[in-house]
């Protein structure tokens, strides 16, 4: 007899049942029915006869969990994998598409951002990594979002750049005043094949040997300040053009227009060298580069001519919303990052040829020279 059997019995005995209660209860077949009989017996109905048990009920070890159960049954149902890697992939979508949305008052944090908009993209690979080791297909879906705006915003930079022939090769550097060898910077420029070169930061102790290394194939040249034009083709209506931000003295002459007489037909072109970022404890500071900015660009809507050619060292990538007044009046670039700064690790392009009523089909750097910027070449069709 099962330890269950024996139990039922001894509860019979206990509870002074008739004898035919205890009788049944000892004479049991199985361990169920004998705890049923010995539980009657117990109840005390006084009953003379054996009673027959109730057969047990199959479906008893499937029956559905008490309603005070149902809370933490449901709490235990699996969560979806991935759901912290698929809101981060949301939420840098939403910051790529969405990034002229940050606010720039104060430590201009929507400058900031927009400057290395493109780096972005590096965090789609953590985020495809997380997706696969999680095996989460919510996640690996929702990452595809971010490539699509990356790929919308910065695709047709990676296209292959136009093979036809150019109507003009531009070269835009800023040389760095303190080159220390400025007519090797000049011969790597010449090198590249330029019907026309813009240079910043051009010093006085420096002028005289790009002038001596570039005059021989760039006979054209216009100075003004500290930047200035070398040209395959003349060079003429050349003046100043005052960009000066408030509160810099009159010294400060860093911008400049000249009529290139090219073969196609005349050519408004501007250079211009924008006052520099500063990066410190309380953010970002554009304000002076972003006045300068609205200062070209009021010039340039004056502009007459059919075509003009801005070539400059703005302190700035085409996404920065700084550089509206320029951006808003000039095509974009063509394919090609051609990020120019630093030159040790270059991580943005801020040195920019732009044209309206030309198009600029392509654009990408030389080798390093002696400044800490990379020279920017641009072949433009007209």
């Amino acid at each position: 007899m099962s330890d269950t059997g024996n139990a039922d019995a001894g509860t019979t005995g206990a509870g002074g049942a008739d004898q035919g209660g205890a009788g049944t209860s000892g004479a049991g077949t199985g361990g169920a029915a004998n705890a049923d009989e010995g539980d009657t017996a117990a109840g005390g109905t006084g009953a003379a006869g054996p009673r027959t048990a109730e057969a047990p009920d199959a479906t008893a070890p499937y029956a559905t969990a008490p309603d005070s159960l149902a809370p933490a049954a449901r709490s235990a149902a699996p969560r979806p994998r991935g759901r912290v890697t698929a809101v981060c992939a949301v939420l840098l979508a939403l910051l790529l598409a969405g990034h002229g949305l940050v606010p720039n008052a104060g430590p201009r944090l929507g400058s900031l951002l927009e400057t290395f908009l493109p780096w972005l993209g590096l965090a789609v690979p953590v985020l495809l990594l997380g997706a696969l080791l999680r095996r989460s297909a919510l996640a690996a879906a929702a990452t595809a979002l971010p490539v699509a705006v990356w790929l919308v915003l910065f695709g047709p930079l990676l296209l292959p750049a136009d093979e036809g022939k150019p109507d003009l090769v531009a070269v835009q550097h800023n040389v760095s005043d303190v080159n220390a060898d400025p007519a090797a910077t000049a011969r790597a420029l010449a090198a590249a094949g330029p019907q026309l070169i813009a240079l910043e930061e051009v010093t006085p102790p420096a002028l005289p040997a790009y002038h001596r290394t570039l005059a021989p194939d760039y006979p054209h040249h216009a100075v003004v300040g500290t930047v200035g034009l070398w040209s395959v083709h003349p060079l003429t209506e050349v003046r100043p053009v005052d960009i000066r931000p408030s509160g810099i003295g009159p010294g400060w002459n860093r911008g400049m227009r000249a009529t290139l007489r090219a073969p196609g037909g005349d050519i408004a072109v501007y250079v211009a060298h924008l006052p520099s970022l500063r990066l410190g404890p309380g953010g970002m500071s554009s304000g002076p580069r972003d006045e300068s900015a609205r200062l070209l660009g009021a010039a340039l809507a004056e502009e007459r001519a059919g075509t003009v050619i801005l070539l400059g060292d703005l302190n700035g990538t085409l996404d920065d919303r700084g550089l509206d007044p320029l951006t808003s009046r000039l095509g974009v670039d063509g394919p090609g990052m051609a990020f120019s700064w630093p030159a040790s690790f270059p991580v943005a392009r801020i040195d920019q040829i732009l044209a309206r009523g030309a198009t600029v089909t392509s654009v990408r750097t030389l080798p390093r020279t002696g400044s800490d910027h990379l020279p920017v070449v641009a072949d433009i069709r007209r």
